[in-house]
């Protein structure tokens, strides 16, 4: 071959690496070899006395501690022996052995020490499946010991595992020796939270009671700053009268006003003393709303002082509830929890009435931790508005809008899920990602012919989006949000009401399960055995629909849902003068 051919061959052929993992496995294995056979070892690391023989190079590339210690002019970096202080021997033994074989052996037991010596060492990854193991063996005999162990290094993913646990199992919890081991901080956040699972407030005074009286000469005076996080404004007027008759309440003198102070406040109920409800408007009144629970028989309309139409609803990871009504413009509405009342915030856009009400095309969103989000589509101008919006500055703000694809813009729907908002069209879908403010877009032939869209009803559960027409009740199609896949599922238990009679259907999801909520043609609810609106609850685990309700006043009036569920204080609505309250026992309602 000619030299200037060769010279061209060469060029043509690219440069490769190759990764020999038999190497890998093989280099590990020996360097454990040298290990359990003493070979090559040229320090000795002593830990409660025990010696400890090993290869400096092994421990610098292993241990970041080592690698200070002896790439340093450290006098340790020239000893043949290093005595390491704040140790466990057994821990220090785990450790050495992880670095030369690979393999991490973590126990109940043995866990909290191991995390210990591995933070000690700066080791993340012991760290890190130390941290994980803990999170996921929370239980009733682990929680407090663990919660006060990770509250000291801040592993605020065992924090959060602890604190739930603690939360759901409040009183069983609170009644344990454990319990009166926290510290008044610890405490204190723990009975200020939102999420505990008590049915009565009384639960939380009496579980700071015996803490108090577990030390009490050392924590009486800690009593009034621990009552402040007490919900006294949630008890009777008798069980108030009765806290403030206690000894410990009669001993301390600021106890006394803390409470009086509290009473008057307006903090939230807990969510033990909640019920799950779904918010569904009057079609023909803007002024009636129904909250519901149908698993627990739950039924409480109420007429309530709202000058405009609320059509869309969200409920945001605070509980807050907003919803979206028409008059003129668009406005932003709260609920006011504990007034039982709907307060306008903020004018959303201007424009005709008849351009919004009535067309599913105005979406209101929560992505948590970025707000709130309201989402306008216009197919026919091919227009998005697109805005966020500030629940503490009650402002908005322009956000980049998707792109329509080159066809007719066809619109189906949109919703929040897994901190995302999608918007999905017959032939593509739209992902908005809120910390980089910008759209994605995919088309959903890329997932296979199957993937079909049309008019119809969707709602995320989890990671999921679940999407069904339910005018025909065929099928119902689920698109996971993590794997980026689609998948079918057939609808056994709707076949039967499978039929034009079927007019308009919406999803819910209450209590982490999915509800549909159909609506029928007039000439059926004349009969007295159809009801206008009927509820249906899907068991995923079986794949099948069943009846769950039909809706109580639905001879009355037909509801349309807001995709609204919230944790109601059931006392707030039905102490209200407007409230009608029926259950499944009593459908009609009180009697004359």
């Amino acid at each position: 071959m000619a030299a200037a051919d060769q010279e061209t061959h060469a060029s043509s052929v690219r440069p490769r690496s190759y990764q020999d993992e038999s190497y890998q496995h093989g280099f590990l294995g020996a360097v454990g070899d040298l290990q359990k056979e003493g070979e090559l070892q040229d320090v000795v690391l002593e830990v409660e006395g025990r010696r400890f023989p090993c290869h400096r190079l092994v421990l610098s590339a292993a241990i970041p501690y080592f690698r200070v210690m002896f790439t340093s002019d450290m006098a340790e970096s020239r000893q043949n022996t290093v005595v390491l202080q704040g140790l466990d021997a057994d821990m220090f033994a785990e450790i050495l052995s992880y670095i030369y074989s690979g393999t991490l052996h973590v126990s109940l037991d043995r866990v909290q020490h191991l995390y210990q010596a591995a933070d000690l060492l700066q080791l993340d990854y012991v760290r890190d499946t130390c941290s994980s193991y803990m999170a996921m063996n929370v239980e009733r005999s682990t929680c407090v010991d663990m919660y006060k162990f990770a509250d000291v290094f801040s592993m605020n993913v065992v924090l959060n595992s602890c604190l739930q646990y603690i939360c759901q199992h409040f009183v069983e919890v609170s009644s344990s020796e454990e319990f009166c081991s926290l510290s008044v901080d610890q405490l204190t956040e723990i009975i200020s939270q939102d999420k505990l699972d008590v049915k009565e407030e009384t639960r939380v005074w009496e579980a700071v009671v015996r803490w108090v009286q577990h030390s009490r000469e050392d924590r009486l005076q800690h009593l009034p700053s621990i009552l402040s996080h007490i919900r006294f404004n949630l008890l009777t007027s008798d069980d108030t009268a009765a806290i403030l008759e206690h000894p410990l309440v009669r001993e301390d003198p600021g106890s006394s006003e803390v409470i009086r102070n509290v009473v008057h406040s307006n903090r939230k109920p807990r969510h033990g003393m909640t019920t799950e409800m779904v918010l569904l408007c009057d079609d023909e009144n803007s002024k009636k709303m129904l909250w519901m629970n149908p698993g627990e028989g739950k039924y409480i309309r109420c007429d309530y002082d709202l000058a405009v139409y609320p059509y869309r609803g969200v409920v945001t990871c605070d509980n807050e509830i907003y919803v979206l009504a028409a008059d003129s413009h668009i406005h932003l509405c709260k609920y006011n929890h504990a007034e039982d009342k709907w307060e306008q915030k903020s004018t959303v856009s201007e424009g005709p009435r008849e351009l919004r009400v009535g067309i599913p095309n105005d979406y209101l969103m929560e992505i948590e931790g970025h707000d709130l989000f309201y989402l306008m589509v216009y197919p026919f101008d091919r227009v998005v508005v697109f805005k966020k919006y500030n629940q503490h500055t009650n402002e908005w703000h322009n956000c980049s809008t998707p792109q329509p694809s080159d066809s007719q813009f066809a619109f189906i729907f949109a919703l929040s899920c897994n901190q995302r908002i999608y918007l999905f069209e017959r032939t593509e879908m739209h992902w908005y990602d809120p910390v980089e403010d910008r759209w994605t877009r995919k088309a959903l032939s890329d997932y296979g012919p199957e993937v079909e869209l049309d008019a119809g009803s969707a709602v995320a559960m989890g990671t999921e989006i679940f999407w069904m027409n339910p005018e025909y009740c065929d099928k119902m199609l689920v698109y996971d949000t993590e794997a980026d896949s689609w998948s079918e599922h057939p609808n056994p238990g709707l076949e039967e009401h499978d039929s034009p009679n079927i007019v308009d259907g919406a999803f819910f999801v209450l209590q982490n399960t999915l509800h549909a909520m159909l609506d029928y043609a007039n000439d059926d609810y004349l009969d007295i055995d159809m009801p206008r609106q009927q509820v249906f609850v899907y068991d995923r685990h079986e794949g099948v629909w069943s009846v769950s309700c039909g809706l109580p006043f639905d001879r009355e009036c037909v509801y349309n849902d807001m995709n609204a569920v919230a944790r109601m204080y059931l006392p707030y609505l039905m102490n209200t003068s407007h409230a009608d309250t029926r259950d499944a026992e009593n459908p009609e309602g009180p009697s004359e």
